[in-house]
């Protein structure tokens, strides 16, 4: 391995892309988040040849358990390696089930001055026609790629170069999971080449680490919901709802009257939609409190919650101000 080669620092979690299983004709019966980061890197020899790549352990779970305590240490862990000035980028191995969540709070947290670059895999590392090597040999190519610094958090996945803020997971099996819905991928990558075909959309300011979570939670409108969840949200203390909405954020009149008592408490409502694409209309000023919540723009629910928190955390009276809400969420 040569020292004029980039130094990448990879930071594994866990997931499908270090799962195994004893039957390597099975995709779907696996354990996860059991195989080391030094194993998965000795299976893909060819990386002495893009990196000197150097690992560490953060965490090895599976990704449906993912929590703000990882989210805390993966920000402190990517604090401390991009402060080197040798280190050229930082992969981070992930499960695919809350990829986008992380990728979206690293996105609003991180400032990388280097690239910062996701990457996963939809098939346990034993199961035939594994994707997670070549996940992770494309995503220490993006990070040790020059034309990947100032672009900001990136998810590198089934040889497509994804934005952190626009990728999604869509599918529950297939390899090409992830999709952008909103502009498409940032670009992709075919062996050795990588190109990026247009840029992410520039943030305005990193937002600060919680030093305390607040409350935020997810609820669905759909034909005929009941009030129960909402209420029994404001008597344990949320201090935000976002609602998976229907069509262009469009919310059932009953559960827009809880929504609104909880509104009238102080607790910010942000409409998002459950289509999985396009943007949810601005509020009009004029229309009633059901109609009137905040828009999450085309974020989807789950990435909404995530920028919640965050600006709830940073400024707790957003709840009691809908307009400077939705110019917060606007920013980002």
């Amino acid at each position: 391995m040569s020292d004029s080669l980039p130094r990448i620092i990879v930071l594994a979690t866990g997931g499908t892309i270090a799962g195994a299983s004893g039957n390597p004709g099975s995709s779907a019966q696996y354990q996860a988040a059991t195989v080391p980061v030094g194993a998965l890197l000795q299976a893909v020899p060819p990386l002495q040849r893009v990196a000197r790549v150097e690992a560490e352990q953060v965490a090895q779970v599976d990704s449906k358990d993912m929590s703000f305590a990882l989210w805390s240490a993966l920000a402190a862990r990517i604090a401390h390696w991009s402060a080197q000035p040798d280190v050229a980028g930082i992969v981070i191995t992930h499960g695919t089930d809350t990829l986008e969540e992380t990728a979206m709070f690293l996105h609003l947290t991180q400032p990388c001055p280097i690239p910062v670059v996701l990457t996963a895999a939809m098939r346990p590392s034993t199961s035939l026609s594994a994707d997670g090597p070549l996940n992770l040999l494309d995503a220490v190519r993006v990070a040790a790629h020059a034309d990947a610094r100032g672009k900001g958090v990136l998810v590198v996945i089934n040889q497509q170069i994804h934005a952190a803020r626009d990728v999604a997971k869509t599918h529950t099996s297939a390899v090409d999971a992830f999709v952008s819905a909103s502009g498409g991928p940032l670009g992709f990558v075919q062996d050795d080449y990588v190109r990026f075909a247009r840029a992410p959309l520039p943030r305005v300011a990193i937002l600060p680490l919680p030093s305390a979570w607040p409350l935020v939670e997810i609820v669905a409108s759909y034909a005929e919901p009941g009030r129960v969840m909402v209420d029994a949200l404001v008597a344990a203390g949320v201090r935000g709802i976002v609602v998976a909405a229907a069509g262009n954020g469009s919310v059932h009149e009953g559960l827009g009257a809880a929504l609104a008592d909880a509104a009238r408490q102080g607790v910010a409502v942000v409409r998002s939609s459950r289509t999985g694409a396009g943007h949810v209309a601005l509020p009009a000023p004029a229309r009633a409190a059901p109609g009137g919540f905040a828009s999450a723009l085309d974020l989807n629910p789950y990435k909404a919650r995530v920028l919640l928190l965050l600006l709830l955390a940073a400024d707790p009276s957003l709840g009691t101000d809908p307009a400077r809400l939705q110019a917060r969420l606007g920013a980002y």
